[in-house]
C-alpha cells in the first residue's frame, strides 16, 4: 500500500507517531508527499535536512552551484571535504544517509520561465532557499499555476522573515515585493543560526500544511531579529492591483 510505513520506519519516526497531531495516518501523508527544495544554500540545505528527517517521501531538490569554503558556516548539508563539488551532489549523499526512505531527485539546472515548471511539477510544496527576488518570483508564479503554496524565506545579517503564500488565499508574493522593487545588492553577512531559525520556522509551517493543517502564515510575515531577539508579525496587505493575483481573490 502507497505510503504505508514498514517496522523500520515506525521505529525511526516514533517520537513524530506518538504526537496527536500526526500519529501513523499523518506520517503516512508526509511519506506520501513531494516537495521542492529551490536552492541548497543556507535555508535550502537546512529545510532539506528537516524534511528528509521527518521522512517526506519524495524531494526535489535544485541548485546549479559548487560547494564553496565560504558557504561552510551556514550551509550545513556541506563539508570541507565537498568544496568544488556540486551542491546538489553533496546534499544527495548526506540525505540520502541520513534517510534512505526518502527519494531524492537532485537537478543541477538554472531556475527559469522554462525550467520551473518540470520541476514544481508533481509537487506538493515549494519551498524557497534562493537569495534573489526575481527567482522567488519565477518559484511563485509556478507555485500558482501548480495551485500549491510556496513559502518564502529569506535572511540578512542576525535577522530573517518568512512567509506562506497561498493561490487564491490573502496576497501573494507580488503584492509584497511588487516589479520594480528590486534594488541591486551586495554580498551580505549572515549568521548561521539565523539561518537555522528562518529555516525551522519553513519546515514547520511545510509539514503542518503536508498533515492537513492550514497555513499558519498564510497572509503574514514573521520577523525574526536575532540581536534582540524578538520575533514580530506583519499582516501582507493584498494590492487591489496586483498584476498577478487581484483577479483570483474572491
Amino acid at each position: 500500500m502507497a505510503g504505508s510505513l514498514s517496522k523500520a520506519e515506525k521505529d525511526r519516526y516514533r517520537r513524530q507517531l506518538i504526537l496527536p497531531e500526526i500519529g501513523e495516518k499523518g506520517q503516512q501523508r508526509i511519506k506520501r508527499a513531494t516537495v521542492l527544495i529551490a536552492g541548497l544554500g543556507g535555508l535550502g540545505s537546512l529545510t532539506a535536512a528537516y524534511l528528509a528527517a521527518a521522512g517526506v517521501g519524495h524531494l526535489k531538490i535544485v541548485d546549479m552551484d559548487r560547494v564553496a569554503e565560504h558557504n561552510l558556516n551556514r550551509q550545513l548539508l556541506h563539508a570541507t571535504a565537498d568544496v568544488g563539488t556540486l551542491k546538489t551532489d553533496s546534499a544527495r549523499a548526506r540525505l540520502t544517509a541520513l534517510n534512505p526512505w526518502c527519494h531524492i531527485d537532485a537537478i543541477t539546472a538554472h531556475i527559469d520561465d522554462q525550467s520551473v515548471g518540470a520541476m514544481a511539477g508533481g509537487c506538493d510544496r515549494v519551498l524557497d532557499g534562493t537569495d534573489n527576488i526575481a527567482t522567488r518570483r519565477v518559484l511563485h508564479r509556478a507555485a500558482r499555476r501548480e495551485g500549491i503554496p510556496f513559502i518564502f524565506g529569506a535572511v540578512g545579517g542576525f535577522d530573517g522573515m518568512v512567509a506562506t503564500f497561498v493561490p487564491g488565499c490573502a496576497a501573494c508574493l507580488e503584492c509584497l515585493f511588487p516589479a520594480g522593487s528590486d534594488r541591486p545588492q551586495d554580498e551580505i553577512g549572515v549568521i548561521g543560526p539565523a539561518v537555522g531559525v528562518i529555516a525551522s520556522l519553513q519546515s514547520i509551517e511545510a509539514v503542518k500544511i503536508l498533515l492537513g493543517y492550514a497555513p499558519e502564515l498564510a497572509g503574514l510575515l514573521v520577523h525574526f531579529h536575532g540581536q534582540s531577539m524578538r520575533i514580530g508579525k506583519t499582516v501582507v496587505e493584498a494590492n487591489p492591483g496586483c498584476r498577478l493575483c487581484s483577479g483570483s481573490r474572491p
